[in-house]
């Protein structure tokens, strides 16, 4: 109960005399007495009314819900505590708190009453705030006399100037002022994020111990690829291959994460890196959670590997590989004639066995289960090097925690040549301004993208505007060719679809969010985005990346309803301020919390959060870290003496909490 922490606090320290009631948004109590009530109306539509005074004077109670469970008495001194409304010029309160002045604790009525939240079925059980309160307040004495066993060690409460747990307890509760408050907040935070930097680094420091496969090599096929690239790799890239490097010839088993902003070139890099690991005698595996994405690594890759003419053997394996073409494969994967696998989930099953498996390139990992990929690790008698590749630009508390216990490599540079994309906010009603331009660009040869939203709670809905906006675009452009891609085609119609476009058959491309990730048409320089108030900040930005991969100047178009929300208005305004992905991330973070930033298929965090805030909280994250990472360097296996409650608190924890981290 002690950890049912408040959402809020009123000022219960100020009584009012009801002539004193001049704002509608100010919690008041008052003392006085029930003078008369009576009920009015019947059945569902029944309200109580009831006149209170002061002695002076009087206001009117209202209730509309739960009359049957009030019980008013005439000559009992009550505190009225409540927010005052108005009603036909007339301040009155609805559904006000009424407590007898016989059962009014001291905690109530001296200082900052808690608040706290509940459910529906919480409340229809009595467990509303105010009972919370009163069981609470009930522990209070309990807490101070008996104390509650410290879970931070002396020296580092002292340290860090942090309030001793049992204090931090009862002012989170029932504080003395907002000082109280702000410190028992800071206590109970940091220990919240310590604990979790100080499992997630205790868990890189063993994986760390791990032994790895070791590969020392930069070799033939690395140095005759890295040559006959068509452009110079950016300075971003090359540190992140010396980073990569690093890891491979350490000896100690490589957890990479790669951040790289659409268009970064994440895709060289993981093609170098593969070949960094066939030139120590390994296979490498490089796998996508898409069709369309492994398909456009593959050819991205054989295109590089045939103008290196390097002899590296790449195949690709997909849902789509047929049984005939599977059985060459799988025998050439075993005796390691193929070098490097590209694929989707296919790469996963037991029939699928590598000869060497020593690197595993996991791209967009977000998109797959954990299970999934710890199958990946059971290719080879140790587990492969992992490196995980994302287009989502993370902020860097959630680096810190989601990925905390992986090593960061970012990408934070774009090939040059490449022009910003110009990202522009229209409504609805601008309908024949954006026709007008959409002709003009295809006049110029250029392609478009039409995307429509499609969220699973209701696909069928969606899919009809998909439809609609697809018989539009036919009406409305009957000289050009139009394709339609959506999740519920046949993969063999969806890629036929996607290849006409990505020849120039078809100058429209009207899809759903399929093309998110992994479509590379450098001749498309124009996304319209129909709704634009339904995607998050981070999907606009996905999208918007699929433009700008030529060298003509591209263009975004967000298109809303005329009437949008403050929320949706903000979103707008930053993706048409910047391009940049990790500032957008940062954004998204502050307006959307952490919990959905991967969308309603994941719940954002793989732990719970009582107190602390990712949004907010970025300096108790950074001190918390320093202070685990300082104590792990010193004694990693928690075995001094001064370490041994940071080991028993971690061994509590572990019992209520997954650990998905020693698996991926």
């Amino acid at each position: 109960m002690l950890y049912q922490f408040p959402y809020k606090y009123i000022d219960r320290s100020r009584f009012y005399f009801i002539h004193e009631i001049d704002d509608e948004d100010t919690y008041v109590q008052i003392i006085g007495h029930i003078t008369e009530w009576h009920t009015i109306g019947t059945g569902a539509a029944a309200r109580l009314s009831a006149t209170f005074t002061d002695g002076k004077h009087t206001i009117e109670l209202v209730w509309f819900k739960g009359i049957k469970y009030l019980k008013l008495e005439r000559n009992t001194q009550y505190i009225l505590f409540g927010k005052p409304s108005r009603f036909n010029h007339q301040y009155n309160f609805v559904h006000p708190e009424l407590t007898p002045m016989a059962k009014v604790r001291p905690e109530m009525t001296q200082g900052l009453e808690p608040y706290y939240n509940t459910t529906e079925g919480m409340k229809r059980a009595g467990l509303n705030s105010k009972a919370m309160r009163n069981i609470i307040a009930e522990l209070m004495p309990l807490l101070r006399q008996s104390g509650i066993r410290e879970t931070l060690g002396i020296d580092l409460i002292e340290q860090q100037h942090l309030m001793p747990l049992g204090e931090a307890l009862a002012n989170i509760h029932f504080p003395k002022d907002h000082i109280a408050i702000q410190r028992a907040r800071e206590r109970l935070k940091f220990e919240e994020l310590f604990y979790i930097q100080l499992q997630i680094l205790r868990q890189m420091k063993r994986r760390e111990q791990n032994e790895g496969f070791r590969m020392p090599i930069v070799g033939k096929a690395f140095h005759v690829q890295y040559h006959a690239l068509p452009f110079p790799l950016t300075n971003a890239q090359k540190r992140v291959l010396r980073e990569i490097q690093t890891d491979l010839k350490s000896g100690q088993q490589m957890n990479r994460l790669l951040q790289g902003d659409v268009g970064s070139g994440k895709t060289i890099v993981a093609l170098l890196t593969a070949l960094l690991a066939v030139d120590n005698g390994y296979q490498a595996c490089i796998m996508a959670p898409t069709e369309i994405l492994a398909n456009q690594h593959y050819e991205t890759i054989i295109h590089l590997l045939e103008q290196s003419a390097s002899g590296i053997k790449c195949k690709l394996l997909t849902g789509s590989t047929t049984a005939k073409q599977r059985q060459p494969l799988h025998e050439q994967l075993r005796n390691g004639e193929i070098n490097i696998l590209i694929g989707t989930h296919s790469l996963i099953e037991k029939e699928v066995q590598f000869a060497n498996l020593g690197l595993c390139i996991i791209d967009e990992q977000h998109r797959f289960g954990v299970a999934q990929r710890a199958k990946l690790w059971e290719k080879n008698i140790r587990p492969p090097h992992v490196l995980v590749m994302t287009a989502t630009p993370i902020p860097r508390t959630l680096a810190m925690t989601v990925y905390g216990d992986l090593h960061v490599s970012i990408i934070d540079e774009l090939p040059p040549g490449r022009k910003p994309v110009q990202t522009l906010h229209y409504n609805i009603e601008r309908r024949t301004t954006i026709n007008q331009f959409i002709t003009q660009q295809i006049n110029l040869g250029r392609q478009v993208y039409v995307v429509y939203p499609l969220i699973q709670e209701n696909e069928k809905l969606d899919l009809q505007d998909l439809q609609n906006g697809f018989n539009q675009l036919c009406q409305t452009f009957p000289d050009y060719r139009i394709s339609m891609v959506h999740g519920q085609m046949r993969a063999k119609d969806k890629d036929e679809q996607m290849q006409r476009f990505a020849k120039g058959e078809t100058q429209i491309l009207v899809a759903t969010t399929v093309i998110e990730v992994g479509v590379n048409v450098p001749n498309a320089s124009v996304m319209i985005i129909e709704n634009a108030e339904r995607f998050g900040l981070s999907q606009l930005h996905q999208l918007r990346g699929r433009v700008g991969r030529g060298a003509d100047q591209s263009y975004c178009l967000l298109l809303t309803k005329l009437e949008i929300s403050k929320d949706t208005r903000k979103r707008m305004d930053i993706m048409v301020a910047t391009n940049d992905g990790f500032r957008i991330a940062e954004a998204d973070l502050q307006l959307r919390g952490p919990g959905d930033l991967e969308g309603t298929q994941q719940s954002g965090l793989p732990f719970d959060l009582r107190i602390a805030s990712l949004t907010h909280d970025g300096q108790i994250l950074d001190l918390a870290r320093q202070v685990a990472l300082f104590i792990l360097d010193a004694d990693p296996l928690l075995e001094d003496m001064h370490n041994r409650i940071y080991k028993q608190r971690l061994d509590i924890l572990r019992q209520t909490v997954v650990n998905w981290g020693e698996i991926s």
